[in-house]
């Protein structure tokens, strides 16, 4: 977080912007099921209570997609920072609609989207450096700064 903010200040020395920093477990062997049923949760079942870190303020388990097959993935999330001053209910909801933001999907995915883009860009960055050869060619202008790789 403090390069984040000497970046913020290199920016506008006056600039001061307020951050939530929300953390994701994806892998971990919580499964959700509902009670006296075979069927998955439904989407965007969020679970905060009971099985939920007793020392941590804010964490929760959110399902935000529909299984097509086999159990659904819930993602554990961890409020680290809150600047802003959401409610509990609040970073639930900002959580969720960030699984229905994925330009590659019309659906929730099981994980935020700045998650699964994230884990694109290192994946195509991890084949770019095994790749030998000769140096990659520059960027065209009009690509240089969008989301290419997705």
């Amino acid at each position: 977080m403090e390069e984040i903010i000497k970046a913020c200040k290199f920016l506008d020395e006056i600039w001061s912007p307020k951050f939530t920093l929300i953390v994701a477990q994806r892998r971990h062997h919580t499964k959700l099921f509902q009670a006296n049923s075979s069927d998955n949760i439904p989407p965007g079942t969020v679970v905060d209570t009971k099985i939920c870190h007793p020392l941590y303020n804010n964490n929760f388990y959110i399902c935000a997609h529909a299984a097509r097959v086999g159990t659904s993935r819930p993602i554990h999330y961890f409020v680290l920072l809150d600047e802003i001053g959401f409610s509990s209910d609040s970073v639930q909801e900002l959580v969720h609609c960030l699984c229905y933001v994925s330009q590659r999907c019309t659906s929730a995915i099981y994980e935020v989207a700045p998650i699964r883009y994230a884990r694109l860009v290192s994946a195509q960055m991890l084949e770019i450096m095994k790749t030998e050869g000769p140096e990659l060619p520059m960027l065209h202008k009009n690509v240089r700064d969008t989301m290419f790789f997705c």
